[in-house]
């Protein structure tokens, strides 16, 4: 199941790097709040050992609280970032966020047809501030054009629930599976739900593909409001398959990843809570009973029988080297 792939032209463009960061190139619209958006990629994928390529493709008009409103850039300016950047350097994976219009999405699947080794992470935000005729469009676009190339779609269990399955009439809400099965469809590989409730104290987050769960974790609620959470998890992840982790080990990396920077999340404004990415660069205070080997995330519950090929207390990364 291992997942990190070299990009097609990667022997032509290629030099002696050896030892460096892998490439990751991130589409996603800029936040000024730094909560979201290109901030959260550059800070996760930049923590799991990567080296970001941020493309710009459109800008928020938003604080920690809520957006107000979205810019988007033109599908050329997009394209001239990317091309420009993945002419001189290898990507060994690629995460898209929210890009703001149908004609981005357009240019973004022409690009990743060109680089269909590697890896394509998709992440699904709650786009609900939008207008409907443009949120329709542009789910309707990511479904047609984007989703056949997603390797891993990523998105919080309601937001997934209303885009892939509106006219879902069971008696329970939808499964992981049942969502993964509705993003097949599309021709999506794998699908990670987050934030599915198990009652009142607990959230449970799943890897699925259509015929199997591959990987369950729980972690406790946070009694709190944050702003960033699927962003963070989505480049963390994207990093991590770029490492050379497989699936399920990146996945739970990535979980942990998050559960931490929401454990050290921090209030720079008057709005929601911003997820501490660089948590592990912040001194901490040695404790009496830990004798320096780290500590098991604080929120974590469970983890499913799912083999691990790595295991650590805290988020610790291998070292690599680029897939050059």
């Amino acid at each position: 199941m291992a997942l990190s792939r070299t990009p097609k032209d990667a022997d032509a463009a290629a030099t002696d790097t050896e030892g460096s960061p892998v490439c990751v190139m991130s589409f996603n619209a800029n936040d000024p709040s730094g909560a979201s958006g290109l901030a959260a990629d550059v800070a996760a994928i930049g923590s799991a050992g990567a080296h970001a390529l941020p493309v710009v493709t459109g800008a928020y008009s938003r604080d920690t609280a809520e957006i107000f409103d979205h810019f988007a850039f033109d599908e050329e300016a997009v394209a001239e970032q990317a091309r420009t950047a993945l002419q001189d350097m290898s990507v060994a994976a690629i995460k898209v966020g929210f890009v703001g219009s149908p004609e981005v999405i357009s240019t973004l699947a022409e690009i990743a047809s060109d680089y269909a080794e590697v890896p394509l992470i998709a992440f699904m935000p709650n786009l609900s501030w939008w207008d409907e005729s443009q949120l329709d469009s542009y789910q309707d676009a990511f479904r047609e054009l984007l989703l056949p190339q997603t390797t891993v779609l990523v998105g919080n269990h309601s937001t997934l629930w209303r885009w892939l399955l509106p006219d879902w009439i069971g008696d329970k809400s939808p499964s992981a599976r049942d969502i993964a099965k509705a993003a097949a469809q599309s021709g999506v590989a794998y699908t990670l739900v987050t934030g599915m409730p198990l009652h009142e104290k607990y959230l449970d987050n799943v890897l699925a593909s259509p015929q199997a769960v591959l990987l369950s974790e729980k972690f406790e609620h946070f009694d709190a409001n944050f702003t960033g959470t699927g962003d963070t998890l989505s480049a963390a992840l994207a990093a991590l398959l770029a490492g050379g982790l497989d699936l399920q080990s990146a996945t739970s990396e990535a979980l942990n990843y998050l559960d931490q920077c929401l454990d050290a999340a921090f209030a720079p404004g008057m709005g929601h809570l911003v997820p501490d990415r660089l948590f592990w660069a912040q001194p901490q205070e040695p404790d009496e009973d830990d004798e320096g080997d780290g500590g098991e995330p604080s929120r974590k519950i469970s983890t499913a029988a799912s083999p691990l090929t790595t295991t650590s207390d805290y988020f610790e990364l291998p070292p690599h080297g680029t897939k050059q």
